[in-house]
């Protein structure tokens, strides 16, 4: 048991180094604060040194902490690699992926996914993708509890034990009333004055949007209600109650009147994730799904991203 927490230190203090918050990282971690700060000191008792120091900007290492995080790294590295070899062992008949997605998730990306599972010359014959939708933070602690071995999100959140490949975007788009009378595209510097419509802070959308406000250090106008769908999110804002922020692929009435969205001239768009375990039994197969399934049209010019909010000091 000693040792088990011994590693679980070393996780502890790599997800500090990564986030430099112990907030974030326990978020990230899917422990309580108090618990991750309780590992970060014990391990730091047991070197005889402390690892980091603390300020209003944030977390940094310090002197000893900044010559010791290479071997934790090191160390955490050669625990995953037995435990991955070990768990490819022991499952190599397993017969199927379980992959949770966003709602936000462009339904091109899971055909892309069941594609590359199912009928990928290269996958294994038996293999099976097994499906779950769900809100952001029920896929993160599903991944956490190990019920799923890959999930499909927007990047809007870092997750930093976890391996990241950014697998798709889509176009954003202003969706306003049908009197407005306005075409053509319209750039986010311009619509801080309209009032927007959210839906509920769970799939990612409301993350986004308030990241891609923020980011431009500009005001965010809010509808004082809340739209429970997509599809009433489109509805509310063609009524002429507000205006919505969608990606393309989300909307359901091809006679919306919508409008491209500009960040300084370049496309705005939302873009998409996968995330899994580095220490699964599937991750070399998982990595190999993440590349089958990349698609990636914003690696063109004339594309902004919108990166995820710092997170806040410890």
């Amino acid at each position: 048991m000693a040792e088990r927490w011994a590693i679980e230190n070393l996780r502890y203090v790599q997800a500090v180094t990564e986030t430099r918050s112990f907030s974030a990282a326990a978020r990230a971690y899917g422990v309580t604060q108090p618990a991750l700060s309780n590992g970060v000191a014990k391990l730091e008792e047991q070197l005889g040194e402390r690892l980091f120091e603390r300020s209003p900007r944030g977390v940094s290492p310090t002197a000893f902490g900044s010559h010791l995080l290479p071997l934790i790294d090191q160390a955490v590295a050669a625990v995953d690699k037995i435990a991955a070899e070990a768990g490819r062992w022991s499952n190599r008949g397993s017969d199927s992926i379980r992959m949770g997605v966003s709602p936000l998730i462009n339904p091109r990306l899971i055909a892309a996914a069941y594609n590359a599972v199912c009928r990928h010359a290269d996958a294994p014959a038996t293999r099976t993708l097994v499906l779950r939708e769900a809100n952001m933070d029920e896929l993160h602690d599903a991944l956490l509890a190990e019920e799923l071995d890959i999930i499909l999100i927007p990047s809007v959140l870092p997750l930093p034990r976890y391996t990241h490949r950014i697998v798709d975007s889509e176009p954003m788009v202003i969706v306003e009333g049908r009197n407005d009378g306005a075409t053509g595209p319209i750039q986010v510097s311009d619509i801080g004055i309209r009032s927007l419509i959210l839906v509920p802070n769970a799939c990612g959308l409301t993350t986004f949007t308030r990241d891609l406000f923020s980011s431009r250090e500009l005001p965010l106008n809010t509808y004082p209600g809340e739209a429970s769908s997509y599809r009433m999110l489109e509805q509310w804002a063609d009524l002429g109650l507000g205006t919505a922020l969608l990606p393309q692929s989300k909307l359901t009435n091809p006679d919306t009147a919508r409008r491209p969205l500009l960040d300084q001239d370049q496309e705005v768009e939302i873009f998409y994730e996968a995330v899994w375990d580095p220490r699964s039994p599937l991750a070399a197969e998982l990595e190999d799904l993440a590349s089958h399934i990349t698609h990636l049209p914003h690696a063109a010019a004339g594309t902004a991203w919108v990166e995820p909010a710092a997170q806040p000091g410890p």
